[in-house]
């Protein structure tokens, strides 16, 4: 019940970074683990840190806590031909599969020499490990989230048992779901922005005398919509805009003259607000005496 919970709630979740740290949280709260690691897959192929915690080291970086991790990224591979199969979190990106580890001071698989010299210097003991690969829909990994040092009731350092491991599991299912359709909704929008902007500078270049334009008001827009929300007092001093109706006015901007795409060019260039093939002007005039005309008769 709780898994549907964070689920549907790790799909409404529109920030990236708010994401990622909900996964870490409820992952905090199954394990009660020490330490909270979340890697994303850059697009160079490595796994990038995107959030790290230690709740005893008073660690939080990354995320919206707006402290920048200082560390590369963790190469998958040291050179073309060879695997990083020594860095656990690299081998679970690799294998595809979990890595629990009980002691990594006993594991002879992976090398934990950095996190011993960690621990040396800082005073702190890193034991229980579990690391757990995030794969979207198609099977990719997208990235990898390591827990550390899980706690009991008396926080005493336990092994992430069984349990632990297949929600932890189920968990990073549901967060690589939720991860891929943002990155996707990301990817759609920037197709159709391009899509708009691409219309906007074909219409810009249909007239000397409009160019620039379509490219212009989206700008001049948004700097209107902004001293208006600063206002302080006036009748607009109550004005405000969320995200999503900023982004709705800053689309509008950009489709305000999409018509013209199909406009014939002598109306574009028009140079009078009711020019044709010829000046219709006279002939509204024409009309409004009409109508003054009849209105007097009645």
């Amino acid at each position: 019940h709780r898994l549907s919970e964070i689920g549907m709630a790790l799909s409404t979740e529109k920030n990236t970074d708010r994401l990622f740290e909900m996964i870490l949280e409820e992952a905090k709260a199954i394990t009660r683990a020490d330490g909270q690691t979340l890697y994303s897959m850059n697009k160079d192929g490595n796994l990038e840190f995107e959030i790290m915690r230690n709740d005893t080291m008073n660690i939080n970086m990354g995320g919206t806590s707006g402290i920048e991790i200082p560390y590369y990224p963790v190469k998958l591979w040291i050179d073309k031909q060879t695997p990083n199969k020594q860095n656990v979190s690299a081998y679970v990106a690799l294998a595809q599969k979990t890595v629990n580890i009980h002691d990594a001071y006993e594991e002879e698989g992976f090398d934990f020499e950095g996190t011993k010299n960690f621990d040396e210097k800082s005073g702190y003991r890193s034991k229980s490990f579990l690391t757990v690969p995030l794969k979207n829909h198609e099977n990719e990994i997208i990235g990898v989230m390591q827990l550390i040092n899980a706690r009991n009731d008396h926080d005493e350092v336990i092994s992430f048992n069984e349990e632990m491991q297949e929600q932890l599991e189920s968990l990073a299912s549901q967060g690589a779901v939720a991860l891929t359709n943002k990155r996707l909704v990301e990817e759609l929008k920037t197709l159709f922005e391009a899509f708009i902007k691409l219309i906007a500078t074909a219409i810009d270049k249909k007239s000397e005398y409009t160019g620039g334009h379509c490219n212009r008001v989206p700008v001049i827009t948004m700097m209107l919509a902004d001293a208006v929300a600063e206002m302080t007092e006036g009748k607009y001093k109550n004005f405000s805009m969320d995200e999503d109706e900023r982004y709705e006015l800053y689309i509008a901007g950009w489709l305000h003259d999409c018509g013209k795409v199909a406009t014939p060019p002598h109306v574009v260039d028009k140079s009078t607000k009711l020019e044709t093939i010829f000046d219709r002007i006279e002939l509204v005039k024409t009309r409004m005496e009409l109508l003054k005309r009849d209105a007097e008769i009645v």
